[in-house]
């Protein structure tokens, strides 16, 4: 399904709602690929409260299969995220509701990065000209608040990789890690630093290896996040004949990060084969 990788940033006034009738005439773009792009839209809708915008969103965006950080009804704010893919990481997209009835939201891309502005509009518009008020939008709020996004399939890549972006990620809001990646999937394959137990299961920690080429690429952070697999039932056999320094690929689930040890586990791994 099509969707627009957006970014949080500081929204516009009130006044842009006011002053246009409809969201494609509300959109606005500013900015430049170099320095980074910046989309704006908004609507108004008669008799809708910040709550039920907010609980409304929340299931627009979980059908089209975004990562939904933050729903706080009682502020009116929303922060949900576009799922990173092989080839892009993760943007995040921020809502503000009034107690007018209006809707504002800015999309921030990082420089060097560009979308059709055509593709913009239709993209933040198609959320936004789904709200509705009165009776209707309470009962879309009431359904939308129990939605959730469906987990995706696991995203394959490497362990250092992986381990790059969630320091990159704790050095700027490590809080924000468990909301990103909870219910998340991953594969992920590298050479085994040491096998161990825990709590009666085995659990494997990866090497992290990299190289020059590696430590340059733009936007990733020197390694230094461990990365431990806690293997599912049925894995004893494997775990067994584990050695240091052997490539292992296992998928599974991420669990919890900890950031006084530097640390992300994920649980129920399995080897693929």
């Amino acid at each position: 399904m099509h969707r627009f990788i957006l970014t949080a940033a500081l929204l516009m006034g009130a006044s842009t709602a006011a002053q246009a009738a409809t969201c494609e005439e509300s959109f606005a773009k500013k900015g430049n690929p170099v320095t980074g792009l910046r989309f704006t839209a908004s609507v108004q809708v008669a008799n809708m409260s910040p709550a039920s915008a907010v609980g409304q969103l929340n299931g627009i965006v979980a059908a089209k299969g975004y990562d939904i950080l933050v729903a706080d009804q009682a502020a009116g704010s929303m922060l949900i995220e576009q799922p990173a893919t092989g080839k892009a990481r993760s943007f995040p997209l921020e809502f503000t509701a009034g107690a007018d009835g209006t809707v504002l939201m800015e999309a921030k891309l990082r420089g060097a990065s560009s979308v059709p502005e055509a593709a913009a509009k239709a993209e933040m518009c198609g959320i936004l000209n789904q709200l509705k008020g009165g009776k209707a939008g309470d009962a879309a709020a009431a359904k939308g608040m129990k939605a959730s996004t469906a987990p995706g399939a696991p995203l394959r890549m490497s362990v250092l990789r992986f381990s790059q972006d969630i320091t990159g990620e704790a050095e700027k809001n490590s809080a924000a890690i468990p909301l990103r990646y909870k219910n998340k999937s991953y594969t992920l394959y590298g050479p085994v630093d040491n096998v161990g137990t825990i709590g009666g299961d085995y659990r494997v920690e990866w090497k992290m290896v990299s190289n020059v080429l590696t430590d340059i690429v733009p936007g990733r952070a020197t390694a230094s996040t461990a990365v431990i697999c806690v293997l599912a039932p049925g894995q004893a056999a494997y775990a067994l004949q584990l050695k240091p320094g052997k490539h292992a690929e296992l998928t599974g689930m991420f669990d919890r990060y900890e950031g006084g040890r530097s640390q992300v586990w994920l649980k129920d791994c399995r080897v693929v084969k």
